[in-house]
């Protein structure tokens, strides 16, 4: 590292580069950390042929924007960051344009927190030792001879006393090496889609967007944001171009429990929502469609389509072997059950007006053409199976589907406002799949539990349960502990364990609570990859800096691994890092004009493969390896009318007969006994064929302790988690800089304030069922009384003394709740908030995880 230090020293540092350090980690920092990129304020001007060479490094992160980063790269280090300057902006040809988070990367690449070392903990001994003490022990600085050999030893140990089935491993490198070894217990369940996962293919949609294209969604007429805050979930291209839909003519509507960014900038109205009804809400829309059409003077059902496209709307229209009684349109009139779906019934429930819901109703079924988009979000709650039918119904009902500025769906993370086929894309890297031999996998709703208590559900229907015994937990590039549901419950799986290892960058809170934790380079160290953030672009990343202490790659630790426990390591990595973006270059394509057949994106010759040092033959493409090197990006251009656009459904809608859908029965299916058989043969709870009304678990009907007498309980708040500009889930938490532009701030109206003594900045503890954390509360009447809000992702920081998480991780307040499908509940949970007279001092004073 001396040469590094050497380099550093030139450079003068930031005041905001010791924030947050202990004097103990001051010398430190001085090695690596924000400080290495400076202000230089008189030095702007100067040219970057004098400062150093630009390279297109990874914003690899999950938020679904995947913009243009450049790094400007002198000596080794990174120096200073910029974006898309590589051809004029325009709404039709739009530069993408990177937010705060991948702005920031250089602290995060280059912070004073990197891992610099393989460490355990000092109280570490095979089996486990005092376990308790994980998360809270000191680290011994250890080789990487040592960590691997400890890792190897731990591995076969426990897979000769307990058997493969004890090993649960997070992460796709390592597991090529133990599915070498007998393989592993894996982990499934919906985290981002919600009960989207598993519900939109089965009706008739995907499971991803299913809309049309940002050209054509310029035509619509109205627009409707349902759940949806791309300003901060998507920070890119997603907010410009719903503006150009709005500049065009469209009114746009936000339905939201909060007025959000997006809201801010595009919304002509706000409907109020609470967290987890947004069902309710749907059906008392539909039910207004019901009663409100007449097809001569007030036409808002489009019956042909609703009677050629779908099955199970009315008796007459039901598939075969079903109860003609169970019908959608009998569900929603009350016809045996005895409730309608009216306005009235739903407002009680979703807290918006009666007359607000009708109005609403009028306005999707009486204009030519709407998009009716919805996140992710409302379907991330417990027992929300049935939510993606009720909204497709609606839009079928409302013919808002296959037609050109008229759609209905998920428009969300790298798809939000312009969905469809990509126009240019990688080729495969030719690295071969590795089967996991273990079929035993573990619900993440359930996963913790089934450590604690030996069992878990089988899938095998109803209340099935089988035995499990884990005994090890490997993280491998992931933040499973931190980001899967009941943190309070998985820091005390992590410490009932034999051994927990960890592969991370930084001390984030799975690597805290392990026993051993190997230090990871981040994709700027790697030898590069491809990315792409929306259908018209496809970004080459590349290496930017050398590996920074002794930081190795997931996959060289996969390899290291494998030799030790006797295995071929040539099986789990046949093909270089090298090789492997080669390849994906190579093999990049990009779609002609006409829209119908690809091309090869990249002319390659003899010399580039020279220079790369890798096999490959040499090929003929629309630009040259040379020029996307230097632009770093290639992105189709676009203009309206062209050949591109893309309407979801159009083939379908024409003739269904001809292009059926992958459902049974080759139609949208409002009544759908496939995902109904789903549902319970998982086990925990069962729906209805046809998209009826369930009361979520911990949702608002359990705010009170009686529904019917309307008497308010010992958690009388809905709490919904939201994507936030500080993070991409959890990374770029430990960032300074985003820590103190974007505090970790608990949102909540004055009403509820009040009525609690709470003013504005006070510190509050949150309580749920199932874990407490302390926040500063930001009050603001942008927020519907009755609901909360916090950013998800914080790094967990938990006092074992008290059970108090001050750092605010959502996971901490959201319980593990296995329901239908086995999706993940964020959006459904109960609190209680009251003023907290303890200390907190703002988390970008506290200190960083500086180790070693």
């Amino acid at each position: 590292m001396n040469s590094l230090l050497d380099r550093a020293l030139k450079y003068r540092t930031s005041r905001r580069g010791f924030l947050g350090l202990t004097a103990a980690g001051v010398a430190t920092a001085a090695l690596v950390g924000e400080q290495l990129v400076p202000a230089w304020p008189e030095r702007r001007q100067a040219s970057a042929e004098t400062e150093g060479k630009w390279v297109t490094a990874a914003c690899w992160h999950n938020c679904g924007g995947r913009c243009l980063n450049k790094a400007l790269v002198k000596d080794g280090m990174v120096i200073r960051q910029k974006t898309d300057d590589t051809h004029p902006d325009s709404p039709d040809y739009p530069q993408q344009r990177a937010c705060a988070r991948g702005r920031s990367q250089r602290q995060q690449v280059l912070g004073a927190d990197r891992l610099k070392y393989p460490m355990k903990r000092k109280h570490w001994e095979p089996g486990g030792g005092n376990k308790e003490l994980r998360g809270r022990d000191e680290w011994v600085r250890i080789s990487w001879d040592e960590a691997l050999d400890i890792v190897a030893s731990e591995i076969k140990r426990i897979k000769e006393k307990y058997g493969n089935e004890s090993i649960m491993a997070f992460g796709s490198e390592i597991g090529r090496t133990l599915s070498l070894y007998g393989g592993y217990v894996s982990v499934w369940g919906s985290t981002s889609y919600g009960t989207w996962l598993e519900t939109g293919p089965r009706i008739g949609l995907s499971s991803g967007n299913h809309v049309n294209d940002r050209m054509d969604m310029r035509k619509t007429q109205l627009l409707i944001l349902w759940g949806a805050n791309p300003a901060w979930s998507s920070a890119g291209l997603p907010t410009y171009n719903y503006l150009q839909v709005k500049k065009a003519g469209a009114r746009v509507i936000t339905i939201d429990p909060l007025f959000n960014e997006t809201a801010r900038v595009l919304a002509d109205e706000w409907i109020p929502i609470r967290p987890g009804t947004d069902h309710a809400l749907a059906l008392g829309l539909a039910h207004t469609l019901l009663v409100e059409d007449d097809p001569e003077t007030n036409p808002l059902i489009d019956w042909d389509f609703l009677h050629r496209c779908t099955v199970g709307f009315d008796k007459d229209h039901m598939p075969p072997g079903a109860d003609p009684k169970e019908n959608f349109k009998d569900y929603l009139l009350g016809t045996y059950d005895g409730q309608p779906k009216d306005a009235e019934w739903a407002s009680e429930i979703c807290g918006v007006k009666a007359d607000r819901i009708r109005q609403l109703a009028r306005e999707i079924g009486g204009t030519e053409r709407v998009s009716l988009l919805v996140s992710w979000a409302p379907a991330r709650g417990n027992n929300l199976d049935s939510w993606p039918q009720a909204l497709m119904a609606l839009g079928a009902m409302s013919g808002h589907m296959g037609r050109p500025g008229s759609m209905t769906g998920v428009c969300t993370h790298s798809g939000a406002s312009n969905n469809g086929p990509s126009l240019v894309r990688a080729g495969g890297n030719g690295l071969p799949n590795i089967a996991n031999p273990v079929k035993l996998r573990l619900n993440h709703n359930e996963h913790w539990t089934a450590v604690l208590e030996g069992k878990y559900m089988a899938g095998k229907g109803p209340g099935v349960t089988e035995p499990v015994n884990i005994q090890m937990i490997y993280h491998a590039g992931s933040s499973a502990l931190n980001q899967k549901p009941g943190l309070v419950r998985g820091v005390a799986a992590h410490r009932k364990v034999e051994f927990v290892v960890a592969h991370h960058y930084a001390l984030n809170t799975s690597a805290k609570y392990a026993d051993v934790v190997l230090p990871i380079t981040t994709e700027w160290e790697r030898a590069g990859t491809l990315l792409s953030g929306n259908r018209e672009i496809l970004i080459w990343a590349q290496h930017v800096i050398d590996p920074l202490f002794e930081a190795k790659s997931d996959m060289w630790i996969a390899v290291e691994l494998a030799k030790r426990l006797g295995l071929n390591a040539e099986e789990v990595c046949p093909i270089s890092e090298e090789q492997q973006l080669f390849n994906r270059l190579a093999g990049a394509q990009v779609l002609k004009e006409d829209g119908k057949t690809w091309e090869k994106l990249l002319t390659i010759t003899a010399e580039d493969i020279a220079e790369m040092g890798v096999e490959g033959e040499p090929q003929t493409g629309r630009i040259t390896l040379a020029e996307f090197r230097e632009k770093g990006i290639y992105q189709v251009p676009r203009r309206p009318g062209d050949n591109y656009e893309y309407v979801h459904l159009a083939e379908f809608r024409q003739d269904p007969e001809k292009h059926p859908l992958n459902t049974t029965s080759g139609k949208l299916e409002i009544y759908c006994q496939a995902i109904a058989d789903h549902v319970r043969n998982c086990g925990w709870s069962e729906i209805s064929p046809i998209p009826k009304y369930n009361r979520p678990t911990e949702g608002y009907e359990d705010t009170f302790a009686d529904w019917e007498k309307k008497i308010k309980g010992d958690y009388p708040l809905q709490l919904y988690t939201i994507h936030y500009p500080r993070r991409s889930h959890s990374v770029f938490d430990n960032v300074p800089w985003l820590r103190e532009a974007f505090p970790q701030e608990f949102i909540m109206n004055p009403v509820d304030a009040e009525a609690r003594g709470i003013k504005d900045g006070d510190i509050v503890k949150i309580s749920s069922r199932h874990g407490t954390v302390i926040r500063p509360v930001y009050l603001t009447e942008r927020i519907m009384p009755g609901v909360v809000t916090l950013g998800e992702g914080a790094w967990a920081d938990i006092d074992d003394e008290t059970g108090i998480d001050k750092a605010g991780a959502t996971n901490t307040l959201n319980g593990a709740i296995p329901t239908g499908q086995g999706h993940a509940g964020w959006n459904t949970c109960n609190v209680q908030v009251e003023r907290y007279d303890g200390p907190l001092p703002p988390d970008h004073t506290w200190p960083q995880r500086v180790i070693f």
